[in-house]
C-alpha cells in the first residue's frame, strides 16, 4: 500500500524513484521485519508467561530438554506479523505472486496456530491430529499449486540443477508437485524446530539464498546470461525473502541458546511452506532440495528410523530422530549441534549458488 502510495510521486519527486528499485526495498523490508520482531518480542514473551503457555517436554526426549519446560512457545505469530506487515509495506502489492505466497504464509501460519491452540491453551496432548494436519496442509498447498499454475505467463517445466537442456513439462500435474514441495518443506522445517535457534539459523540462509535466485530469475538479462528460466514478475519474491530473513533473525535474537521463546508450530510451518512457495514460484524447485538440505536430512532421518523400526521389529539406525536428537545424545553439547549445522546449512547454499554457474 505504501509502496504503491510512494511509488506514484517518483514522477514529481526524484527521491522516491528509489522505490522502483527491488533491490533497495528488499533491503529496507528485510529492515523492517527485523525491527518489528525485535521490538514486539520482549512484549510478546511477557504475554505468553503471563497466559503460561510455555514448552511441552516430551518425556521419550533428551533429558537435557527438561530444563526448557515452561519456555514460551506460540513465537511464530511475530514472525508471522513481521512478514506480512513488512511484505504489505514494500512490496508490490499489485503482484499476484505476493499474495499467493501470503497466502502460503498465512494458511500454514493458521494451522500452525490451530495446532498449538489445542496442545498449549486447550491442553490438548498433540494437538491437531496427525491426519488432519496433513489433510489441511495438503488441500492448501494444491490451491496454491493452482493458483501458481494459473498464472499468466507461467512455465509447468522443472529445472534440474547442473543441467542446463533438462526442462521437463509436467503439465496440470505441476500443480501436484508444487503441493509435494510445499507440504515437503513446511514439514521438513517443523522436524528440525527442536533446538534453540537450529529451525531459525538455516531459514534466514535458505531466504538469503533464495533472494539472490529470485532476483536474478525476475531479471531478464541475468536470467538469459546465467541460462535460467526467466519469471516475469518473479523478482519480488526477493523481497518477500528479504521480509522472511528479517524476521528470522529479530526472532533469533530472542530464540537464540538459551532461547527465551519457541517459534512453535505456528513458525516452522509457515515458514517452510514460504520458502516451498517461493521455490515453485522462481523455478527453483529441486534446488529447495541442496538450499535446505538441513531440512531434508532432518526430515530422512525421521523416515528412516520409523521404516526401520518397523521392518526390524524395534531397532533403530540413530540413537533418537530428528538427527539432531542423535547427536545429542552421542554427548554434543547443544550449542555445538545448532551452530555445526548452520555451518553445513552456509555450505549447502553456497554450493546451490554455484549452480547458477555450473550447467
Amino acid at each position: 500500500m505504501i509502496y504503491n502510495l510512494l511509488y506514484g510521486l517518483h514522477a514529481d519527486i526524484s527521491f522516491f524513484n528509489l522505490f522502483r528499485y527491488i533491490t533497495f526495498r528488499t533491503i529496507y523490508v528485510t529492515i523492517t521485519a527485523f525491527l518489528i520482531c525485535f521490538l514486539m518480542g520482549p512484549w510478546l514473551i511477557k504475554k505468553l508467561r503471563c497466559l503460561q503457555i510455555g514448552q511441552y517436554i516430551r518425556e521419550c526426549g533428551p533429558e537435557s530438554h527438561l530444563g526448557k519446560a515452561g519456555t514460551p512457545t506460540m513465537g511464530g505469530v511475530m514472525i508471522l506479523f513481521s512478514i506480512i506487515v513488512s511484505t504489505v509495506l514494500w512490496a508490490d502489492i499489485s503482484n499476484p505472486y505476493v499474495w499467493i505466497v501470503l497466502l502460503a504464509t498465512a494458511g500454514f501460519g493458521f494451522i500452525g496456530f490451530a495446532d498449538d491452540y489445542l496442545m498449549q491453551i486447550k491442553k490438548r496432548s498433540k494437538g491437531l491430529s496427525a491426519r488432519q494436519k496433513f489433510a489441511m496442509q495438503t488441500a492448501l498447498a494444491l490451491l496454491i499449486g493452482w493458483l501458481v499454475y494459473s498464472s499468466p505467463g507461467f512455465s509447468t517445466t522443472v529445472t534440474v540443477p547442473f543441467l542446463k537442456n533438462v526442462h521437463p513439462d509436467l503439465g496440470f500435474g505441476y500443480i501436484f508437485f508444487a503441493a509435494f514441495v510445499i507440504v515437503g518443506c513446511s514439514n521438513a522445517v517443523n522436524l528440525t524446530d527442536g533446538l534453540d535457534g537450529l529451525a531459525t539459523g538455516p531459514m534466514i540462509i535458505a531466504s538469503l539464498t533464495y533472494m539472490v535466485f529470485a532476483y536474478v530469475s525476475g531479471h531478464a538479462g541475468l536470467a538469459e546470461y546465467l541460462q535460467i528460466p526467466f519469471v516475469k514478475n518473479g523478482g519480488e519474491m526477493a523481497v518477500i525473502c528479504g521480509a522472511v530473513a528479517g524476521a528470522g533473525v529479530g526472532f533469533l535474537w530472542f530464540n537464540s541458546y538459551p532461547a527465551q521463546i519457541f517459534m512453535g508450530d505456528t513458525g516452522s510451518l509457515p515458514l517452510g511452506a514460504t520458502l516451498g512457495t517461493v521455490a515453485v514460484i522462481t523455478k527453483q524447485e529441486i534446488l529447495l532440495v541442496i538450499v535446505g538440505g538441513l531440512f531434508v536430512m532432518e526430515a530422512l532421518s525421521v523416515i528412516l528410523q520409523v521404516t526401520y523400526f518397523k521392518l526390524t521389529g524395534g531397532q533403530r539406525i540413530f540413537r533418537m530422530a530428528p538427527l539432531h536428537h542423535h547427536f545429542e545424545l552421542k554427548g554434543w553439547q547443544e550449542p555445538k549441534v545448532i551452530v555445526r549445522f548452520w555451518i553445513i546449512s552456509a555450505m549447502l547454499a553456497l554450493l546451490a549458488i554455484s549452480t547458477l554457474k555450473i550447467r
